[in-house]
């Protein structure tokens, strides 16, 4: 039976599209969620994509949290749902508490859109097993409150308990993609709860899946390879 992952959409949302053509290209059965509806029809994982859902008003993620969908997500991601969500998703994901810490405007406080540089941490969640700790990659990154911060404490437990799951590549010329583009604490780029089925990272995987679309890479085409041999094999 092939795989179902299911690609939730939000008013507001804007790359739903491409995170259902590269589920489609890693193999898996793409299905189209709607914020307004609690059935996930079925879905053996949830990729929350990015975008401005509801126009970020209030906090960027804030007001998506409480669709009707998210609801039905947060109860079996807590069951063991594996749910990515990139960008506006992680935002969202943070709003949910399903994974802790918060989202600020960029510290530069200007929009940033540029190919970008990270370093894998952790290569054990369902969404990374395909890469390995310390691989390097590049995708595409496009945000405006990308800036991830925590207080000293939280901080402290994801870097002892390897859940940083990605982070920005410090080395390097800002203009080849290194450096932290936003000011997240800690050069985070990306974090995962403790059981590993929830991954979230502000870059854009779903942008770097093929050799003739986007960044003309296919570093990101890992995240879904990786939930969908999971998947098959569990």
């Amino acid at each position: 039976m092939t795989a179902r992952i299911g690609v939730v959409t939000f008013p507001g949302t804007l790359d739903d599209r491409d995170s259902l053509r590269a589920v489609r290209i890693a193999g898996a059965e793409p299905v189209s969620l709607w914020h307004r509806d609690k059935d996930l029809k079925q879905v053996d994982a949830v990729v929350l994509a990015g975008g401005f859902s509801y126009g970020d008003y209030l906090r960027a993620g804030a007001i998506s949290r409480f669709s009707p969908v998210m609801e039905t997500i947060i109860e079996q991601a807590k069951a063991g749902l594996p749910v990515l969500g990139i960008c506006n998703g992680f935002q969202i994901l943070t709003e949910s508490h399903l994974l802790p810490g918060a989202m600020l405007r960029n510290n530069h406080l200007h929009f940033i859109c540029r190919e970008q540089k990270l370093r894998v941490e952790n290569a054990d969640t369902a969404w990374t097993a395909d890469y390995s700790a310390g691989q390097e990659i590049q995708v595409p990154l496009k945000n405006m409150d990308g800036r991830y911060v925590a207080d000293e404490r939280t901080l402290d437990e994801l870097e002892a308990e390897g859940r940083v799951a990605f982070r920005y590549l410090a080395r390097g010329e800002a203009a080849d993609g290194y450096g932290n583009p936003n000011g997240s604490l800690r050069d985070i780029a990306g974090i995962t709860n403790a059981a590993g089925n929830v991954v979230g990272l502000m870059p854009h995987p779903e942008h770097a899946v093929e050799p003739l679309i986007g960044t003309g890479r296919t570093d990101g085409l890992g995240f879904f390879t990786s939930i969908l041999k999971k998947l098959v094999n569990a």
